[in-house]
């Protein structure tokens, strides 16, 4: 396979990737690997995104101007990086509102980055995934321009969006971006809330499922199980609003107003 051949596969890819490729041609030269990246750099075929990260430019599109893919970024920024929260749902279609912010978690430190008119931000693996060696619990593979992706699946991003709506939006983007999806398979979004060992996280889902029971087919059971996780004090769904909120009795929670009533639903 020749290099353009390689180029055409990899939309984005790492030096390690390159690597692997040029070793496996019976070129392993760091060398080598540096000359070949500052030739195509010139003739406009990659882009540097960051240190050992890089962009592949199609034939004859201008790499100041040509498309570049923030999913396949954000999947390349670290080994681990997983697409979740908010760009979750913006990778499955499910997005209210497109958001410049790309969030991916990954257990390896990473600095921010801004490319074009992206930001780029890591959110670290929640503690209680990573004692019980479930990080990549709800995490589905897809291919995309020939990258593999590895994004939270609909059930863990309902969960996640709930548990850091700070890495979503407001409540109102939140709502309108999980009504979109018709169908949760409401074990695994049980188990995952599990996983998550938090009383607040758990009611905050048993409050939105007993909100949506007859469109998302939620049952009693799932009710119950989750009622057994809440708070035993009240706890605000938002720790920062406190005011203007109602408690929900069923999940000892401090709802605020809006979100209660879904005011936004009667904005013209």
């Amino acid at each position: 396979m020749s290099l353009n051949a390689f180029f055409a596969r990899h939309a984005v890819f790492t030096v390690e990737e390159l690597d692997a490729f040029l070793s496996h041609r019976g070129s392993g030269n760091t060398a080598t690997r540096n000359s070949l990246l500052a030739y195509y750099r010139r003739r406009g075929r990659i882009v540097s995104l960051r240190r050992g990260l890089y962009a592949t430019v199609p034939l004859g599109m201008n790499p100041e101007t040509a498309p570049i893919d923030p999913f396949l970024v954000a999947a390349k920024l670290t080994e681990d990086a997983v697409l979740a929260y908010h760009t979750a749902l913006e990778f499955h279609g499910r997005a209210y509102s497109v958001h410049w912010a790309v969030v991916y978690v990954s257990a390896k430190r990473s600095l921010p980055m801004e490319f074009r008119s992206h930001e780029y931000r890591r959110a670290p693996v929640p503690p209680p995934l990573l004692r019980k060696g479930e990080a990549m619990f709800g995490v589905i593979r897809q291919r995309r321009s020939g990258v593999q992706i590895r994004v939270t699946s609909h059930e863990r991003t309902l969960v996640d969006v709930l548990d850091r709506p700070d890495l979503t939006g407001e409540w109102e983007e939140i709502w309108r971006s999980l009504e979109s999806v018709e169908f949760f398979d409401l074990d695994q979004v049980i188990e995952y809330a599990r996983l998550l060992d938090n009383a607040t996280t758990a009611a905050k889902v048993g409050f939105f499922l007993q909100q949506h029971r007859d469109d998302l087919m939620v049952e009693d059971k799932h009710l119950k199980v989750l009622r057994r996780m809440r708070p035993r004090q009240p706890h605000y769904l938002v720790r920062a609003s406190r005011r203007d909120c109602t408690w929900v009795k069923d999940w000892n929670l401090m709802v605020p107003e809006q979100v209660l009533n879904r005011s936004w639903e009667e904005m013209p």
